[in-house]
């Protein structure tokens, strides 16, 4: 019998071919091969706070290394609860509106599988999170991208076309219907915190559309310059269509836990928590009780956390610009966008591959923020969750880097 000939696409489903593999992890892979500085990834190099590292430790000492409830255990979910209750005023049944998920990863795209249809579309803000458009491409839903346009001077904000973003939410002439919003903030890469206005203006369209929002707001406490972070939640009429994505790496230092959760109304969160129990049936019990303790922590943790990385961007920013970078100062999160025009290179993508070799440095092309790589093509995004030290490295570095 002759033997049938392999063609290893027909084997693939076709949404593989829409995007490629994370380019911030691959930049990570990049640093350790050329033992560079990683300002690419955005995970800190110093020490979680002691106590919740002693609760997981103490969680396995005493053997709570079994399954947890799959949506959460109920000391993590009641801490939710109560977190959301003190820092956003909103009061959620730890019963029947939260899911613990492996991550705010899992946790948007759970969301997404449990609320698209094929051909629905999502309204994505550009540059964007690099899994927001594959999350949605997998979900079965077409991501519709809004700019988010850079300032014009040192110190100015991000900030979108209100025409363009009321055009995302009508139909784009295929019978295609908008079925959410994804809203980051504080916002990665770019550093945008929404204010209140342009949070208003979202509920309005949400709302007169009939539009859900799916807020990521891993970095809600991580605000600087006298930024306030606001919950779509809290507005008036967006408690019942918002669907609200955290988790413990950011403001604890533990991205490696993949701890996370959504919080939604009870019909939502009853088709996450499907969603999520055959995708990865639960998060790590004894972190989870760790996770309780982290969310328990005083509103001085998250003065001082604040305070430690605004210290940190205010040491790398004075480095890049000293180089040569033209910096966007960031409101919130912990990155800083740049724009490399100055070093005459074709795009960001050759420019990352000589800062890695050649440098020491890594950074993320800013291409992979955008739908369209040319977009991007003259930026690239530093991470500044590092220690002091790692930063006053990376500025001796620079110093190396010629101009075009």
């Amino acid at each position: 019998m002759a033997q049938a000939s392999f063609h290893s696409k027909h084997f693939l489903s076709d949404k593989v071919e829409h995007f490629t593999e994370s380019v911030i992890r691959e930049m990570t892979r990049q640093a350790m091969h050329y033992g560079a500085v990683n300002l690419a990834q955005g995970f800190p190099d110093f020490p979680a706070p002691a106590e919740i590292k002693r609760a997981a430790q103490e969680a396995i000492a005493e053997d709570v290394n079994q399954y947890a409830i799959t949506w959460g255990a109920k000391s993590l979910r009641v801490a939710i609860a109560r977190k959301m209750r003190e820092w956003r005023g909103i009061d959620i049944d730890s019963e029947t509106e939260v899911v613990v998920c492996c991550g705010s990863t899992e946790a948007m795209i759970a969301t997404l599988l449990a609320i698209c249809n094929s051909g629905d579309q999502v309204i994505v803000f550009e540059p964007f999170y690099e899994n927001y458009g594959p999350d949605a491409v997998l979900s079965g839903a077409k991501p519709r991208f809004v700019s988010l346009r850079p300032p014009q001077m040192p110190d100015g904000e991000w900030s979108f076309d209100e025409q363009e973003l009321r055009a995302a939410f009508q139909s784009n002439g295929s019978g295609s219907k908008t079925k959410a919003i994804i809203v980051n903030t504080p916002n990665n890469p770019t550093g945008k915190v929404f204010n209140r206005k342009e949070l208003e203006l979202i509920r309005d369209l949400c709302v007169e559309h009939n539009v859900l929002a799916i807020t990521d707001e891993i970095y809600e406490h991580i605000v600087y310059d006298g930024s306030v972070h606001i919950s779509l939640a809290t507005l008036d009429g967006m408690r019942d269509r918002t669907i609200t994505i955290n988790g413990l790496s950011k403001s604890y230092s533990v991205t490696g836990w993949r701890v996370g959760w959504a919080i939604a109304p009870p019909a939502i969160t009853d088709a996450i928590r499907k969603v999520h129990d055959f995708l990865t049936v639960g998060a790590p019990a004894p972190l989870q009780e760790a996770g309780a303790v982290a969310l328990n922590l005083p509103a001085s943790y998250y003065r001082e956390l604040a305070d430690r990385y605004r210290n940190r961007r205010d040491q790398l920013m004075p480095a890049l610009e000293k180089a040569g970078f033209r910096c966007y100062r960031p409101r919130g999160a912990y990155y800083v966008m740049t724009e490399i025009s100055a070093f005459g290179f074709a795009n960001d993508v050759e420019f990352a591959a000589h800062l890695v070799k050649e440098v020491g440095i890594a950074c993320v092309p800013g291409s992979s923020f955008y739908k369209h790589a040319k977009d991007g093509s003259q930026q690239v995004r530093f991470a500044f969750c590092k220690k002091p030290e790692t930063l006053d490295e990376a500025g001796r570095k620079l110093e190396k880097l010629k101009r075009g």
